[in-house]
């Protein structure tokens, strides 16, 4: 089968060859689109092909040649994947192409809004509502559709949503993540903390969904606001067992930290023991204040709440967590409520690490720090400012390619941060760029994930992680560059792919 973009694939190497050679005409075509080009690199110059095409990217126009040799049923299966994954431009060029596509596949009329179409096959046929198609039923591939973002418009979404709901649907349906039927991901969640769908959200909160699903309300703490979090609350939900106040500190969220402490939230909450017998870690409040930087008025809140300066959670105490980590307000607050402030040998060397004052000729055993000390350069490399820091704690013995209790390693937190200083650090010390975290990620594929999901992605640089990453040498797998939901993202892949071949393989990513 030919290459349906080999031609101009084709142009753009001559283009580019003309532009070197100081051809006057090409120069005149790149600058017309790249006015202040001095040199251009394969990338470039399949842009502006793509641009005298008449498309406003590479990715487009190399979409819409692909998209055109599919059969219909292909089309709809990538239509399903641009739904769920945000990525509305793919979405709305395969619509444009062909209005009706999906129409037989009933969790893509749900997915696409369709009522009238909903409501002709419900008529017809009242199980569709129940039954599954693919790996979801009918609500949960409307609540993880983000078609809201594109042309999908509330009234018909709500209006599916009610169709569903009197023939049977459950608004607390759910499907198993990556198939594990005790990791269900319910609607929900697919809407509040997937989609960010608000409005859809709330529909099911009022139509009896479940608040305490175990995912929703700890994922509104991420949304960049807190309305996701009060419509939960005000549906009753629960803050205990859910980390939601941890994740909340992440962000030194004040008021979404007020919110859940008003809910009930226990500053306090910490070591569980499961039915398993096996403890279940969760993180105590000022633990995570004092480690996440947090400001001296979220440190009186949480204080004035009842969190106890003293508490113990893994051998560490909040004073030491403070001081470990470079937060010298949350240590003298915490030290003036009264905390323990005994440090040991190993936690003054990191203290030492962390104030610039390390003493010549000591190092640390990293095996007799607690495990969250151990884990340190991971914890902490995403914090403003920290790099030095980093460095001086890799100098006297800390683990720079050491594995987080999920298989995360440091380059690959750097990479999901969208930091290219830091990730360029971590490079140098030539980490195993072939390992594959718990989530079945390398570090090509946590950073494309960062760039689409990373909360601080839009002051992030994801785009030159992946460019420092792939001047390694990793693999560029060709779904990468398919499923990237960044619209930036997948030009600079399908670019780079475009011009280093041989580095491109099939397959997917984690």
């Amino acid at each position: 089968m030919s290459d349906p973009t080999e031609k101009p694939r084709r142009a753009a190497k001559a283009l580019r060859k003309g532009f070197d050679a100081g051809n006057a005409e090409a120069i005149a075509r790149v600058r017309a689109v790249l006015p202040d080009a001095a040199e251009i690199k394969h990338a470039d110059a399949l842009h502006v092909i793509a641009r005298e095409a008449g498309f406003a990217s590479w990715p487009k126009l190399k979409f819409a040649r692909e998209t055109a040799a599919m059969d219909r049923a292909a089309r709809a299966e990538r239509l399903k994947m641009a739904l769920f994954h945000g990525q509305t431009w793919v979405a709305e060029a395969l619509l444009a192409e062909t209005p009706d596509l999906g129409r037989d596949n009933f969790g893509l009329v749900c997915a696409l809004y369709d009522r009238d179409r909903v409501a002709e096959v419900l008529a017809r046929d009242p199980a569709a509502a129940t039954r599954i198609v693919g790996i979801r039923r009918p609500m949960t591939h409307l609540a993880f559709s983000q078609h809201f973002k594109g042309g999908g418009s509330r009234p018909d979404m709500l209006a599916v949503a009610d169709l569903l709901l009197a023939h049977g649907a459950d608004v607390n349906d759910s499907y198993p993540y990556d198939g594990d039927e005790n990791a269900p991901l319910s609607a929900l969640y697919g809407a509040l903390g997937h989609a960010g769908n608000l409005p859809l959200a709330e529909w099911l909160l009022e139509h009896g969904a479940d608040p305490n699903d175990g995912e929703s309300l700890y994922h509104s703490t991420e949304l960049g606001h807190t309305e996701g979090l009060r419509l939960l609350l005000r549906h009753g939900a629960r803050p205990e067992r859910t980390n939601a106040l941890p994740r909340a500190l992440d962000f030194n969220d004040h008021e979404a930290v007020r919110l859940l402490l008003e809910a009930g939230a226990d500053p306090n909450e910490g070591v569980e023991q499961h039915p398993s017998g096996e403890p279940s870690f969760v993180i105590p409040a000022l633990h995570q204040a004092a480690r996440r930087m947090c400001d001296a008025r979220m440190i009186a809140m949480l204080l004035e709440a009842g969190a106890d300066p003293s508490m113990r959670y893994r051998e560490m105490t909040p004073y030491s967590m403070a001081r470990v980590y470079g937060n010298p307000a949350a240590a003298d607050l915490i030290a003036g409520a009264g905390g323990d402030t005994a440090l040991s040998r190993e936690e003054r060397l990191l203290v030492a690490a962390a104030e610039d004052t390390l003493p010549e000729g000591e190092f640390i055993d990293p095996a007799k720090l607690p495990l969250d000390y151990r884990n340190l350069l991971r914890a902490m490399l995403h914090l403003p400012g920290k790099l030095p820091h980093v460095r001086r704690l890799v100098e006297i013995g800390l683990e720079y390619d050491r594995p987080d209790e999920m298989g995360l390693t440091p380059v690959q937190i750097a990479g999901w941060e969208g930091l290219p200083e830091v990730i360029t650090y971590f490079l140098r010390l030539k980490p195993d760029l072939s390992h594959v975290n718990g989530y079945g990620g390398t570090l090509l594929s946590t950073i494309i994930h960062g760039s689409e999901n990373c909360p601080a992605r839009s002051e992030r640089d994801h785009i030159a992680c992946a460019r420092l990453a792939l001047d390694e040498g990793v693999a560029l797998p060709t779904r990468a560059i398919e499923f990237a939901g960044e619209p930036d993202m997948a030009e600079f892949l399908s670019g780079w792919a475009e011009a280093h071949p041989g580095q491109v393989v099939e397959g997917g990513i984690g």
